[in-house]
């Protein structure tokens, strides 16, 4: 996943883990995630976290990061993970499912709407690790 974002310079393996174990098993956990599997191998996951308040104030579901692996790309993966969130979703009470995919990201689109989604015309903003620290100052 992170090689299909451009990340470089990764942090070792040790200290991935922790960073994983620290957000799904620490209480309360930062997300969820739920993973798909061929046999031994990871081939996709839908990490997510709920958000509170959303419409009647009631909670929402977040998917922050839908990824499968290239080589699966259109074998249902992707499809079965969205089914699975959305099971989530109804079990919790959400009012919605949300996520965001790039602008350049055509195949996420295309994806997304033959799922027969919506798109919300919105504006995402972010604050990095150096405006969170510096307090927006």
């Amino acid at each position: 996943m992170d090689g299909f974002y451009g990340a470089t310079g990764l942090e070792p393996p040790d200290v991935r883990r922790r960073q994983v174990d620290l957000a799904l098993f620490s209480d309360p956990p930062a997300g969820y995630a739920l993973l798909a599997w061929d046999a031994s191998q990871l081939v996709g996951i839908a990490s997510y976290s709920f958000l509170w308040p959303a419409v009647g104030l009631t909670r929402s579901l977040y998917l922050k990061e839908l990824y499968v692996a290239e080589q699966r790309w259109r074998s249902r993966i992707g499809t079965d993970l969205m089914r699975a969130l959305f099971k989530v979703a109804a079990k919790y009470e959400c009012s919605r499912v949300e996520w965001t995919t790039d602008t350049d990201n055509a195949g996420a689109q295309r994806f997304y709407r033959d799922l027969g989604t919506t798109q919300i015309p919105k504006l995402f903003y972010r604050a990095d690790r150096s405006a969170i620290e510096s307090g927006l100052a």
